[in-house]
């Protein structure tokens, strides 16, 4: 399965991936703990993994035509929670 990851420079990393969590899991499958958060779409698997100073987002996905598309679907919705500071720095 193809695999990107990206680490978002960002003080509030356990914030947003609680947020982010909370707001998929009124449709999808989320299981969050207190050091990962992990969203399970229909054809991808995101990971959010709180550090001190990032966000490190791990996408896996079907194919490569999902994955490109998760990993927009997960920085928009990044920026969105982190509006302050949006848009965020994602290197994929």
């Amino acid at each position: 399965m193809p695999t990107a990851t990206a680490h978002v420079p960002t003080g509030n990393a356990a914030k947003y991936t609680q947020q982010l969590c909370k707001h998929w899991a009124h449709k999808l499958d989320v299981e969050l703990t207190e050091g990962t958060g992990i969203v399970r779409f229909p054809s991808a698997t995101a990971t959010m993994v709180p550090q001190e100073d990032a966000l490190a987002v791990t996408v896996e996905a079907a194919d490569e035509e999902t994955l490109a598309r998760m990993k927009d679907v997960v920085a928009r919705h990044l920026d969105r929670f982190a509006f302050r500071e949006a848009p965020l720095s994602f290197a994929w």
